[in-house]
């Protein structure tokens, strides 16, 4: 899920793939590494007599603050070098944890990852060559393919494997999965609805597909039943915003000067935020009056808490990254490997546009197949030893 699906996402951009691949290799082992040191620092539980217990649950825990960090990059990405990326990165998984801090009765609940994320990513808008020559559709497929395909036990990582707590992680793995099947449908019949033409387009059907497992992932804990699993994953794919050049949301971020290179806001932030109102839907209809109020207050202060936290990090840390001695790139220097990689070989330009041999990839996309499968298998084989 971090390497390899996360990883690849910003392989889209034909100019930029390397960067996109390479960079997010970086920044989540990096982040990972840190995670690990401000969970032992921060968190009570996790250190005892000056001395940080590294286990499998802290390790998955720090996976998941590097997932908020991939997060973020994905709104910079193509503007900005190495060292900006790492900076970046260890102000966003400080802030995450110390979020997780204030907010630690909700750790069982990843809906910090998605909005944090997404918030904290938001930077000045630049130009590049992202606006001039679009996009490369086809490799950003397979990541967002393999995101599907292990987003529900990415939902029930944090759900422990106690006898009583068994029965829930393959709740939520159930319910993440309808929750998806269906917004990919949706998604789908959205896109071509809002075609001229009729046809449906590969972006709109990519940006919203996932839109259901992240939105589900924040109320996973009260989901119970299959029907309100799909009807969050039918709401989260109709409102997650298709990123085009008419939406509303890139019209709000050019107002702010903003720019979101992997559509974070869509697919994070928007289905984030109405997951958490399924949350308090759902534990509002089955509290009682006076438990319901204190409930909605503790939670809107959760989100404000959380929104807050990220929008000012990230500001702060935008700023801090403009500063000259960071060397940030240049306009004309954005979205280009050339910069940081050695394309020759590669490469090369024909008609003011890159060509990739492809002599290689049958064989790369079987290599990546057999992983996924393999990895299929030791999941099957894992909900057969909780089920047992």
């Amino acid at each position: 899920m971090i390497f390899m699906g996360f990883g690849f996402l910003a392989t889209f951009l034909g100019f930029s793939g390397f960067s996109g691949s390479g960079f997010s290799v970086l920044l989540a082992a990096m982040a990972i590494q840190w995670a690990v040191l401000m969970n032992g620092f921060l968190l009570p539980q996790r250190h005892h007599r000056r001395e940080i217990h590294i286990n499998m649950k802290s390790v998955i825990e720090a996976e998941l603050c590097a997932a908020s960090a991939l997060v973020a990059m994905g709104a910079v990405h193509g503007k900005t070098n190495p060292v900006q990326l790492l900076l970046m990165a260890l102000v966003e998984v400080t802030g995450f944890v110390v979020n997780q801090w204030i907010l630690r009765t909700l750790l069982s609940s990843i809906m910090l990852l998605h909005v944090f994320g997404a918030l904290f990513g938001k930077t000045d808008r630049k130009t590049g060559l992202f606006a001039m020559f679009g996009e490369n559709i086809l490799p950003f497929s397979l990541p967002h393919m393999f995101l599907w395909m292990f987003w529900p036990s990415f939902n029930s990582t944090l759900v422990g494997d106690h006898k009583w707590e068994r029965g829930l992680k393959l709740t939520v793995i159930y319910g993440t999965y309808l929750s998806l099947a269906v917004s990919v449908v949706m998604a789908m019949s959205v896109s071509m609805l809002t075609s001229s033409k009729g046809k449906m387009n590969m972006v709109h059907v990519q940006s919203s597909a996932l839109s259901g497992g992240v939105a589900i992932g924040v109320a996973m804990t009260a989901v119970h039943t299959p029907w309100i699993a799909m009807t969050i994953g039918f709401c989260a794919a109709l409102l997650s915003p298709h990123r085009s050049q008419n939406s509303y949301f890139n019209h709000m971020l050019f107002a702010f000067e903003c720019h979101d290179t992997c559509s974070v806001l869509n697919v994070h932030a928007v289905p984030g935020i109405l997951g958490w109102f399924a949350l308090l839907f759902l534990q509002l209809a089955s509290n009682e009056s006076t438990i319901a109020v204190q409930f909605t207050v503790y939670h809107i202060c959760v989100l404000l808490i959380t929104a807050c936290m990220s929008l000012v990090m990230g500001t702060a840390t935008g700023l801090f990254l403009k500063w000259s001695i960071w060397r940030p790139q240049l306009d004309r220097k954005c979205f280009d490997d050339q910069a940081f990689w050695e394309v020759k070989g590669f490469v090369h330009l024909h008609h003011s546009k890159y060509v990739v041999y492809n002599d290689l990839a049958p064989l790369l996309n079987l290599a990546v197949f057999a992983f996924i499968f393999y990895h299929l298998k030791v999941e099957l084989m894992t909900l057969n030893l909780i089920k047992n």
